[in-house]
C-alpha cells in the first residue's frame, strides 16, 4: 500500500471517527459512543497495519473496510434525513464485514462453502431487512436502540411501528441469533478439524467466536429479556471482545512474516549442524513440529530419510510435499509438512534456501548409509544363502554318501557270512573284518563333517538341543547355560557356530579342564560367551578361526570379541541383534 492511501485512509479515517462520536453523543449522550467509535478504529488501524504488511493478503482491506462500515454507522444520528436513511439501511453492513474478516482469516479468502453460505446470508440480511424497516419508519414511532428520533425515512412509504418492531426484531433473531450461533458452530468445526499447527494460528478465531457470541446474548437479552442489564454489562462484556479481535486479527498475520524474518537464523543455526539435525531446525523455523525431510537419491531413484531408509511421499492429501532443488534443477530433498505452510509457499521456500547448503550435505551422508545398508543386506543375504547351501549339502551327504557307506557296510557283513558259512579262507575273513571297521569309520568321519556343515538337530530342536549335543561330544566337562525357545534361523546358526568354534578352540588350544556356555536374551540381543580356565594368550581374533565368523556376525549388526590374557583362561563373546518374537 502506498504512503499517499495510507495517509489519506487514516485522516479520512480519524475525521470519520470524530464525526461518528459527536453524532452519537449528541443524539443519545451515552458513555457507548466512545466505544463504538473505538472499536470501529481498532479495526480501521490494525486493517491499515495488515495491508500494508501484507499487502497480497486481502485480511487487511477487509478489516479496513469494517471499521470504516462500523465508524460511518454512527451517522445515522446527525440531525440529517439523508445520513439518517442511508447509513440506517447500509449501516448494518459493517457487522457482516466482521464477520466476513474472521471467516476469511488467515488467507483472507473463504474457501469452505458452509462458510461462505454464512457470508451470504449474512450480507443478505443486513441488506434486506433494514431498507425494509426503513419503508415502514415515518419519525414517530421509538426504534431500537435508538429511541425516539425525530429523522424521518426519505424511503418511507407508511408509518408502521408495529412492523417496524416486528422487522428489528427479525433481524435481531435471524442475525444475531441463528446467523451468529451457526458462526460460533462453524469456527468450532474448524478448530476441530485443524492439524495442531493450523490451531496455533487460528488462536484469534477463539477471539471471534466470543465476540460474535456475546454480541448474540446482548441482543437477544436486549430485545426480548432487559435491556438496561445488556446495555449496563454485557455490552461491556462484549465490547471487551470486540475490541481485542482485530487485534488479534492482527498479531496472527504478522506471526508468518515475524517466521520469514527468523529465517535468516537458520543460517547460522546450521553451520555445524549434523543431517539429523537439519530436521529439528527445520521444524522450529516453520513451527512445525511434525515436519519431515526426504532426501532424493539419484543411485537409487527414490527417497529417502536422514538414515538412509526408504521414505514414500504421502499422496493421499493428509499431508503437504514441498520439493526442493539443487542450483542445476536436479531433485535435492522434500519437505512433508502440515498443509497449512502451503498458504505460506514463500516462508516454506526462504526456509528451504537458507537450509539448502546443510541439505546438501545431508543429502550425501543419507546416500552414503543408504549404500551402506545396502551392503549390510547384501552380507545378510550372502550369511542366509550360505546357510542355505550348508543345509543342502547337509541333506546331500545324509541321505546319499552316509547312506551308501552304510548299506556297503550291510553287504560286506551279509557276504562275510555267507562266506563263513562255507569254511573261507581266514584272510579273506580278516580282509573283510577291516573293509567293514573302514567304513564304519569312514561313516562316523562323515556324520562328523555333516553335524559340522549344518547339524540337523539345529533345524529340528533348536539352539538348545543343538548345544547340548555338542558337549555330549567334547571330552571335557561343560556347564551350559542355554536359553529355552526358538530364534530366527539366522542367529539360532550363528550362535551355535560361534559356540562351536570357541567349544574347538578350547579342545585343541587352551589345555582346559573345564567349560562354559551362556546363551541369553540382553537389551534386544543374544549374547553368547564362551569361557575355559585354561592357559590363556589366545591368538587376536583376526588370526583365529573365529575370525569367519567375526564377519559372520557383524553382518547381522552384531559383534564378536575374545579376551585371552595370559595364565587366566579365555571368554569368546558374541552380541547378535535378535528381534522379540
Amino acid at each position: 500500500m502506498s504512503r499517499t492511501l495510507s495517509v489519506t485512509l487514516l485522516v479520512g479515517g480519524g475525521a470519520l471517527g470524530i464525526a461518528a462520536y459527536h453524532a452519537q453523543t449528541a443524539a443519545l449522550g451515552s458513555p457507548h459512543a466512545a466505544a463504538q467509535v473505538a472499536i470501529g478504529w481498532a479495526f480501521l488501524l490494525a486493517g491499515l497495519v495488515a495491508w500494508d504488511r501484507r499487502p497480497d493478503n486481502r485480511m487487511g482491506k477487509l478489516m479496513a473496510l469494517a471499521g470504516f462500515a462500523l465508524l460511518a454507522r454512527q451517522l445515522r444520528y446527525f440531525d440529517s434525513a439523508l445520513l439518517f436513511t442511508l447509513f440506517f439501511v447500509f449501516g448494518d453492513v459493517g457487522y457482516a464485514l466482521v464477520g466476513h474478516a474472521a471467516l476469511a482469516y488467515p488467507t483472507g479468502r473463504v474457501t469452505d462453502r458452509a462458510e461462505r453460505a454464512l457470508v451470504i446470508a449474512g450480507y443478505t440480511t443486513v441488506l434486506v431487512l433494514p431498507p425494509l424497516t426503513a419503508l415502514f419508519y415515518g419519525g414517530t414511532g421509538p426504534l431500537m436502540y435508538y429511541g425516539r428520533l425525530s429523522r424521518n425515512s426519505l424511503i418511507n412509504v407508511t408509518d408502521d411501528n408495529h412492523a417496524v418492531e416486528l422487522l428489528q426484531k427479525t433481524e435481531t433473531v435471524v442475525f444475531f441469533g441463528v446467523l451468529a450461533t451457526l458462526f460460533v458452530v462453524l469456527i468450532a468445526r474448524r478448530l476441530w478439524r485443524a492439524t495442531p499447527r493450523m490451531r496455533r494460528i487460528l488462536a484469534p478465531l477463539l477471539v471471534a467466536a466470543i465476540a460474535v457470541g456475546l454480541r448474540a446474548i446482548f441482543e437477544c437479552v436486549f430485545t426480548f429479556v432487559d435491556a438496561p442489564f445488556a446495555t449496563d454489562y454485557l455490552f461491556w462484556w462484549w465490547w471487551v471482545a470486540a475490541f481485542a479481535l482485530p487485534l488479534a486479527l492482527l498479531a496472527g498475520l504478522l506471526q508468518a512474516r515475524l517466521a520469514r524474518a527468523g529465517v535468516g537464523d537458520l543460517v547460522l543455526e546450521l553451520q555445524h549442524a549434523r543431517p539429523e539435525e537439519v530436521r529439528d531446525a527445520l521444524a522450529k523455523a516453520l513451527g512445525d513440529p511434525t515436519l519431515e525431510v526426504a532426501f532424493w537419491l539419484p543411485e537409487r531413484n527414490a527417497y529417502a530419510d536422514a538414515t538412509g531408509k526408504p521414505v514414500e511421499l504421502p499422496a493421499d492429501g493428509s499431508r503437504a510435499v514441498t520439493s526442493l532443488e539443487h542450483e542445476d534443477g536436479e531433485p535435492l530433498a522434500a519437505i512433508v509438512h502440515d498443509p497449512s505452510l502451503l498458504e505460506e509457499p514463500r516462508l516454506v521456500s526462504a526456509a528451504g534456501a537458507a537450509a539448502r547448503l546443510a541439505l546438501e550435505n545431508a543429502q550425501l551422508q543419507a546416500e552414503m548409509r543408504a549404500q551402506l545398508a545396502e551392503v549390510k543386506e547384501s552380507s545378510v543375504r550372502i550369511v542366509a544363502a550360505a546357510d542355505e547351501e550348508r543345509k543342502r549339502i547337509e541333506r546331500d551327504l545324509h541321505d546319499g554318501a552316509q547312506q551308501r557307506l552304510a548299506a556297503l557296510a550291510v553287504q560286506l557283513r551279509a557276504a562275510q557270512k555267507r562266506l563263513g558259512e562255507g569254511a573261507a579262507d581266514p584272510a579273506v575273513d580278516a580282509l573283510l573284518d577291516s573293509a567293514v571297521a573302514e567304513l564304519q569309520a569312514a561313516n562316523e568321519e562323515l556324520r562328523e563333517l555333516v553335524r559340522g556343515v549344518y547339524p540337523a538337530i539345529l533345524t529340528e530342536d533348536g539352539l538348545a538341543a543343538a548345544v547340548e549335543s555338542l558337549a555330549l561330544r567334547n571330552p571335557f566337562p561343560i556347564e551350559l547355560d542355554v536359553l529355552d525357545g526358538r530364534l530366527p534361523p539366522q542367529v539360532e546358526a550363528t550362535a551355535y557356530f560361534v559356540t562351536c568354534e570357541g567349544l574347538a578352540n578350547v579342545a585343541k588350544h587352551a589345555q582346559a579342564s573345564k567349560a562354559s556356555v551362556s546363551i541369553a536374551r540382553r537389551n534386544g540381543s543374544v549374547a553368547v560367551e564362551i569361557a575355559d580356565d585354561g592357559v590363556g594368550g589366545a591368538q587376536p581374533l583376526e588370526r583365529s578361526g573365529l575370525s569367519g565368523l567375526s564377519d559372520r556376525v557383524e553382518a547381522l549388526g552384531g559383534r564378536l570379541r575374545v579376551e585371552s590374557p595370559a595364565g587366566g583362561g579365555t571368554r569368546i563373546f558374541a552380541e547378535i541383534p535378535c528381534e522379540s518374537s
